[in-house]
């Protein structure tokens, strides 16, 4: 049976590669929270973004999509889900709501946890709600050729309950000692949690949840203004290849945490980088949304999409996007870095 200690996070030598990041991001939060208290106005419109690209982003990271303007209605208007996958949306925001206004009295209990996954998924009226899984299952991976095999073989359903009281315990266990950095230990207690897969459906965003939870209780609110969850899909090849390296021979308690530790902190540190250029150019309320496309190039240091310009400003239609790339580009501001679909823009 896997055994849950962090104990090992006391003394055990830190990575070189996750020190900075460490300070990086105790120097960052402290300055969002001035930014913060200066400007709530700025960060009430972060807010608005954010929450339309958490939902997005979690469920499109397990395949679950609609088109931006649905998400966006469904989010913001509370419309009525037509299918199976806004339900699946809309339950996403609900949860997501639940953290946002209640995480003071919300914890890792495993109560508050299965309420989080009810809520999530009573839209689609599941059977698997609020309960965990039934069945064992096995997380595969797939090849090119199309042949399958088993990649990790999570905890039984059998001992998924006792598995998740002594992950809960150890948590509590490991928050009580203050030598423990609280930014190492969330993301010990995630991928313990992805390993366990307690659920039949929805492993992947409650665990999304339950981190911004912890931030929240750590006093990183981040992912109220910047979405922590699209920073993963944005990035998911590297989320995904940490997740894999970290839970090799899990099982037998010979993992190491350390990939995907400093993967979870990478995406931190991104989502406060992203505030910082938010808060730049939204702070700015003169700038049109050509001006704001313009900007955000200008500020970001290297080659940037599309996709990426749309996520940061979800109003600016990819036509209004593209027709500004094609007018800068022309006036010698930016240039264009490949042919393909993949194709970035950089400034000059």
């Amino acid at each position: 049976m896997r055994k849950f200690d962090y104990s090992f996070l006391l003394n055990y030598a830190i990575p070189n590669s996750i020190v900075p990041l460490l300070f990086n991001l105790a120097r960052l939060q402290t300055l969002a929270g001035s930014f913060q208290v200066a400007y709530p106005q700025v960060f009430e419109n972060l807010q608005k973004i954010a929450r339309v690209q958490s939902v997005k982003g979690s469920n499109a990271i397990e395949g679950i999509c609609t088109t931006d303007e649905r998400i966006k209605s469904l989010v913001n208007d509370n419309t009525e889900p037509r299918n199976h996958n806004e339900k699946e949306i809309v339950g996403y925001r609900d949860a997501l709501n639940e953290i946002h206004n209640k995480y003071q009295s919300l914890d890792i209990k495993q109560k508050d946890i299965l309420a989080l996954h009810n809520i999530m998924l009573t839209p689609n009226d599941s059977p698997y709600k609020g309960k965990y899984k039934n069945v064992d299952n096995v997380i595969m991976e797939t090849h090119i050729d199309g042949t399958r095999r088993v990649h990790f073989t999570p905890v039984s359903a059998k001992e998924t309950p006792f598995a998740m009281e002594q992950l809960e315990l150890a948590f509590y266990a490991g928050r009580q000692e203050s030598s423990i950095n609280y930014l190492l230990l969330v993301p010990c207690y995630i991928l313990d949690f992805l390993c366990i897969h307690p659920f039949n459906d929805g492993n992947g965003r409650i665990s999304r949840l339950l981190s911004l939870l912890l931030l929240y209780h750590g006093g990183y609110d981040i992912g109220k203004y910047v979405s922590f969850e699209n920073i993963i899909n944005q990035n998911k090849e590297a989320y995904y290849e940490a997740l894999k390296q970290s839970s090799l021979g899990w099982e037998t308690n010979e993992n190491t945490y350390w990939p995907f530790v400093e993967n979870f902190l990478i995406t931190l540190v991104k989502c406060y980088n992203e505030l910082d250029r938010r808060y730049e150019i939204v702070n700015n309320k003169k700038l049109s949304k050509a001006e704001r496309i313009k900007e955000t190039i200008l500020q970001t240091l290297g080659p940037i999409s599309k996709e990426e310009l749309h996520n940061i400003w979800p109003d600016i239609s990819f036509n209004t996007i593209e027709a500004e790339l094609n007018k800068l580009c022309k006036e010698g501001t930016i240039k264009k870095i490949g042919t393909t679909k993949g194709v970035k823009y950089q400034r000059l």
